[in-house]
């Protein structure tokens, strides 16, 4: 038997840098975004308290900014594998057959991502061809484009966890 060939050390090194790089981008895009909708919610309850009136834009930019945030988290549970899940196969199936369960949960979820994407994809290109405004002359598609990337980059994350599982009791 031939032994199997080592891993391209390069590589593994420059896929860890990258990887890093990335996790720093969602943790940052995660505290700015956060930071905006409370500079933005602070900023409107003092319009409101002192000139009687909001800014019209605010409100519909903080619902835009919900789920921005919300597909963000989505996105940085994905890379730590902490979304929820449901323990009864974790605790009533052999050991053994726990990794085969876990490849077929993450390829279910790369599939449900990677569909989620594809039909994303299709609604912002939809308001796109639309015109359809958000807000304040914004387009609907560009407060949209969370939605394909987010899912894209939870799909991407499952497959890296598809392809290297982390090591973890299976009680």
């Amino acid at each position: 038997m031939l032994p199997k060939p080592s891993p391209d050390p390069v590589l593994n090194k420059q896929v860890a840098v990258f990887l890093r790089v990335l996790n720093k981008l969602e943790d940052w895009f995660l505290i700015l975004t956060l930071a905006v909708m409370v500079v933005l919610a602070i900023a409107q309850i003092f319009y409101r308290n002192v000139f009687g009136e909001g800014v019209v834009w605010i409100d519909p930019l903080l619902r835009v900014l919900v789920l921005w945030v919300a597909i963000g988290g989505a996105v940085v549970a994905t890379r730590t594998d902490n979304h929820i899940r449901i323990d009864f196969f974790t605790r009533h199936i052999p050991e053994k057959y726990f990794k085969h369960l876990q490849h077929l949960v993450y390829a279910f979820c790369v599939f449900v991502c990677a569909l989620i994407t594809w039909h994303g994809v299709r609604f912002v290109h939809m308001d796109y061809g639309y015109g359809t405004i958000a807000f304040a002359d914004i387009p609907a598609w560009v407060t949209e484009l969370v939605i394909p990337i987010g899912f894209f980059m939870m799909a991407v994350r499952y497959l890296l966890l598809f392809i290297s599982p982390p090591k973890r009791d299976a009680r």
